[in-house]
């Protein structure tokens, strides 16, 4: 259902005295050919609001002929900052970037990062933004979480579909999504509250099957027969199952990259406002899928890049497998019990 101007320029004056904007600020609202109009008009008119130096850089699509999808997730590392230096220069220099182009991947989101600066990502529908504004209480749920998972050495993974896989941690560091960026160096993601890491390597190990229901991203499709990956050494070696498994076996070969089957982050969602069904009510080309990934509850897995962390493999395949019904174990203590927060972890 559509919103109201009034209604998201109030949400992003949230997000915005959340993220400590206020007057004299650089924030330059980054876009491209498919940005929503709405979202780039209410985000101006409130950093304008705040006092704010507003600056619009909008830059042309790429990855069009090469991409199976217009997702902006379905390939990922090359984007339009890419050998762009005037553009990098504008947003290393400004206090916050609000990324509605999506830049996931890139080594210049890495350097915009590193030379202090912050980016909030928001490309979901403006009814899911509002949906899901972020709060202070969203930052104290997934901080303390992540207490829990930083302290952790393994991650195990079991449900009744069959999914029994086991990673180790310790190596790469904690990706804390809240919504809003409180502090220099972060990124984050309007609309999330989902916490990850990312297993060290060739560590990952086990089986993870897909029961009818889970979703794969960014097909943005519901399973409806099991998938049964075989994990070994960090690395995806075998998927089988029916037609969602060789869909996905032949996209994923499209890539001609064996880097597309290693193991990326791993994680559960937060967010109790985000709705598992809400991915059948959308058309594909409307969402990426944020309430899926989100979602109070789940297991979130992920392949192809990490990094994002810091690590080595910027293959352009990245998909996101969010799961429900499992039981998500740090060193055998259940955060996630059959899909449910357990709730004397802090969730």
């Amino acid at each position: 259902m559509p919103v109201s101007d009034c209604e998201l320029v109030d949400a992003w004056r949230q997000v915005l005295d959340l993220s400590g904007i206020a007057a004299g600020r650089t924030v330059t609202v980054l876009t491209s050919s498919d940005t929503n109009a709405q979202t780039m008009r209410t985000a101006i008119l409130a950093a304008q609001a705040r006092g704010a130096i507003v600056n619009r850089l909008d830059l042309l699509p790429v990855n069009g002929g090469v991409s199976l999808s217009r997702d902006p997730l379905a390939y990922v590392g090359t984007t339009p900052l890419t050998g762009n230096h005037a553009a990098l220069a504008l947003l290393k220099a400004s206090d916050l970037v609000l990324d509605l182009m999506t830049l996931l991947f890139s080594a210049e989101q890495h350097e915009i990062l590193a030379a202090g600066g912050r980016i909030l990502l928001a490309v979901e529908p403006p009814e899911i933004l509002l949906r899901m504004v972020p709060t202070a209480g969203d930052r104290d749920r997934v901080l303390a979480a992540s207490k829990v998972l930083r302290a952790a050495r393994e991650m195990h993974v079991t449900s009744a579909a069959g999914t029994d896989v086991r990673f180790t941690l310790g190596d790469y560091p904690i990706l804390e999504e809240y919504g809003f960026c409180d502090r220099p160096g972060r990124w984050d993601h309007w609309p999330s509250g989902f916490l990850a890491t990312w297993s060290n390597e060739g560590t990952a190990s086990g089986t993870i099957v897909l029961d009818r229901g889970d979703i794969l991203l960014p097909q943005k499709e519901y399973v409806r027969d099991p998938v049964t990956f075989t994990v070994e050494k960090g690395y995806v070696t075998d998927i089988q199952g029916g037609l969602e498994a060789d869909l996905l076996k032949g996209y994923m070969e499209s890539f001609n990259d064996p880097e597309v089957y290693a193991v990326s982050h791993v994680g559960w969602g937060l967010q109790e406002r985000a709705h598992w069904s809400v991915l059948g009510l959308y058309d594909r080309e409307a969402t990426i899928g944020m309430d899926s990934r989100a979602c109070a509850g789940n297991f979130l897995w992920s392949t192809g890049p990490n990094n994002e962390a810091g690590g080595t493999r910027d293959t352009a395949c990245h998909i996101d497998i969010p799961m429900r019904n499992c039981t998500v174990s740090l060193d055998g203590r259940a955060v996630v019990r059959d899909g449910k927060l357990v709730k004397e972890t802090g969730e």
